[in-house]
């Protein structure tokens, strides 16, 4: 099949794809006349790409992991198992860190609504 049908059987754009050959994610054989050809089993391989994209997985980590997927083994899986915890502690972390940064602008936005009472109430006493 041609990139604008996998795009459409695998609900992403055709731009993604390019992007995920480029990312050596996805392959594709070339006709004649240097058109995109992929096979049927490109669209489950596209469908579980999103799914690790949607993981919060960069690119370059989906490329480790897909070997698991290429060649099963339980080396493989192992390896991409701890990929993936590797993948886990780093969100966490970063959810760690947004926590501690929204509670710092919630301490800013009390002090500064507190400014603004005491404004307010200047303003109400000088009338």
């Amino acid at each position: 099949m041609r990139i604008g049908e996998l795009a459409a059987r695998a609900g992403v754009s055709v731009r993604s794809l390019r992007y995920y050959e480029e990312q050596g994610l996805l392959t594709s054989t070339r006709s004649a006349s240097g058109q995109r050809h992929y096979t049927d089993g490109e669209v489950e391989r596209v469908t579980f790409i999103q799914r690790l994209y949607a993981a919060g997985l960069s690119s370059r980590t989906i490329v480790e992991l897909l070997p698991c997927v290429d060649e099963p083994s339980e080396e493989n899986s192992d390896a991409a198992l701890e990929r993936m915890a590797q993948e886990h502690d780093r969100l966490s972390r970063h959810i760690d860190e947004l926590i501690h940064t929204r509670d710092a602008l919630e301490r800013l936005m009390a002090t500064n609504r507190a400014h603004r009472e005491t404004l307010r109430a200047r303003a109400t006493a000088a009338c």
